[in-house]
């Protein structure tokens, strides 16, 4: 719904941003029967959530306790503590514990949102206390998007690297069942693949499948909840800057059909609206160097730092600016944006080296992890680790993806777009070839493949033990011996792809208190003003502790601070 149709310029609660922080604490504000208005400066809503997996990271939620599964809030604690790098108050950690499996309890049983549980998903951190091998992070379930009526069309849609084909709807379970060749693993693509073929009706009207999934999903089944409720969203409508009456925030000024508007928030403004990964000049400002917003896997033209300004304006405390949610990421020519690559550097196979043709790191770490290793060897190397590089060989390109390559079995190098050679991947004869094209050592890359072929064999990386915990092997090839994440670079051609220092966002914003209340450097809250998601300061600290760990606290958030304001507190 745009903003020239309503003429209403009253409300309970406004949020700003359409993620699905911002979108949860506009339902959950609704179900208190408070009047609330959703504001996007984007023409598309769903924000950065709706082009990811749309995981959260919930420890003891309900559905891994259905299925048997141990956890408790002691041990969630305890390993948050750690995870979170020491940095984040108990009381909101305690906070994000008590509130996370009352959130999404609430959404499933009074919305159209659904779960599952991801049960073999680990914990990223496996070696630190009070981490679980899996149960902790759901998965969202397929959402049929033919509901959303006229409003499908500004559904901001996932990358096609999220469906199957490109096209076909799957959710994180199923790709995972697939990537990592689990047994019957063929015979699922094959139904998936028929499920879609067969809906005639629906690919009439569009090559894509009816059903949205991961993030995208997640974002449909949330604003259609609000289409139950009636709450409006207003897109190209941009948040220029808070109204403050005697200390308390009271609404805000917005753009909208070329012009301002003042909208009255009675109860209060809830800020979730994003990071500042796509403003040069904040990560000029605060992030580690060298850093570019189009390495950014987040929509450009988003996320620009507008809630950060607007309160640091009026007095607000911030923490954590110099950190992100890194990722690497490839650019792909003509793609808006980049792409995240998260599974593929696990696959046996691969390995990412510097310009020195070394590995600095272990290439199925954590994607915040594997940055900050990248930002570590660059000052290192004396700055030869951005970009780096991920090269693996003919045998790896026949079974596995990488970035925007699928498996050469289904997509061979015939079928590939003819401008990605030398711009997308790199092709060589022999890894000197290839070492050349790139600007790679020759002798550095060809001793290091030598070091990961003996490592291969014997299983065991002697450098940065590749393989060796469980959150390492849920993506490792289950039928490769003896090490899933550890295979031979010996036949060519081979390959190379370029990886630079991207994000999925920034982690540093706005401080609040275990209520999402904005708050100034002395502690105090300012009254009438809330922040969720990547726009405040990461309850998760400097970590990431587990799938969902962005989204999962983001919706937490928004569920207290709605309940914060309907309990006029």
């Amino acid at each position: 719904m745009t903003a020239n149709v309503q003429n209403q310029t009253e409300f309970d609660v406004i949020v700003v941003g359409s993620g699905a922080g911002a979108l949860a604490s506009a339902v959950v504000a609704a179900d208190h029967g408070l009047s609330v208005l959703v504001v996007e400066k984007s023409d598309k809503y769903g924000g950065t959530s709706a082009i990811s997996g749309g995981g959260i990271w919930i420890p003891n939620n309900h559905h891994f306790a259905a299925k048997g599964g141990k956890d408790s809030y002691d041990k969630a604690l305890q390993y948050l503590k750690v995870a979170t790098g020491g940095c984040v108050s108990e009381v909101r950690l305690r906070a994000y514990l008590d509130n996370a499996p009352k959130m999404i309890k609430h959404l499933e049983t009074k919305s159209r949102v659904r779960y599952a549980v991801a049960e073999k998903y680990p914990d990223y951190y496996p070696h630190l206390p009070g981490s679980l091998s899996g149960g902790r992070t759901l998965d969202p379930e397929l959402f049929d998007t033919s509901v959303l009526g006229d409003e499908l069309p500004t559904l901001r849609q996932g990358a096609p690297s999220n469906l199957l084909m490109g096209r076909i709807a799957w959710t994180a379970r199923q790709a995972h069942k697939a990537m990592s060749r689990e047994f019957g693993w063929r015979f699922m693509v094959m139904g998936l693949m028929l499920r879609y073929k067969l809906d005639f009706s629906w690919r009439r009207k569009s090559r894509y499948d009816r059903r949205a999934a991961l993030g995208t999903a997640l974002i449909a089944s949330l604003r259609r909840s609000l289409q139950d409720r009636k709450v409006p969203l207003w897109l190209n409508t941009d948040f220029r800057e808070l109204v403050v009456e005697g200390g308390r925030v009271c609404g805000a000024r917005v753009r909208c059909d070329g012009r301002e508007r003042v909208l009255t928030a009675r109860r209060g403004v809830i800020f979730g609206s994003g990071g500042f990964e796509q403003n040069q000049t904040l990560r000029d400002k605060y992030l580690p160097k060298p850093t570019r917003a189009d390495w950014s896997a987040t929509p450009p033209g988003n996320n620009t730092g507008a809630a950060l300004e607007a309160g640091v304006a009026i007095g607000a405390a911030t923490d954590l600016l110099e950190r992100a949610w890194w990722a690497p990421t490839i650019r792909v020519p003509k793609e808006e944006k980049p792409r995240g690559v998260f599974a593929e550097r696990a696959f046996p196979g691969a390995i990412v080296v510097n310009a020195l043709g070394k590995r600095f790191v272990n290439e199925a770490a954590p994607y915040l992890e594997f940055v900050d290793a990248m930002y570590r060897d660059q000052q290192a190397s004396g700055g030869k680790s951005i970009p780096a590089w991920v090269i693996f060989d003919a045998h790896f390109r026949f079974h596995y993806a990488m970035g925007p390559l699928m498996p050469a079995q289904i997509m061979p190098d015939s079928r590939l777009k003819k401008e990605w050679l030398n711009t997308v991947y790199w092709k060589g004869s022999t890894l000197a070839e290839l070492a050349g094209q790139i600007g790679v050592d020759a002798k550095g890359l060809e001793a290091t493949a030598h070091k990961v072929n003996e490592y291969a064999r014997t299983g065991v990386d002697s450098d940065f033990a590749r393989g060796g915990n469980v959150f390492d092997r849920y993506y490792g090839d289950t039928n490769v011996k003896p090490n899933p994440c550890l295979a031979p670079i010996a036949k060519g051609p081979f390959y190379a792809l370029r990886l630079d220092a991207g994000d999925i966002g920034t982690k540093g914003g706005l401080l609040t208190n275990e209520h999402a209340q904005v708050v100034r450097e002395d502690g105090k809250p300012i009254s009438g003003l809330y922040a969720i998601g990547n726009c405040s300061a990461a309850v998760m600290g400097t970590g990431y502790p587990g799938a969902g760990s962005t989204i999962g606290p983001a919706m937490t958030f928004g569920y207290i601070a709605a309940n914060h304001i309907a309990a006029g507190q």
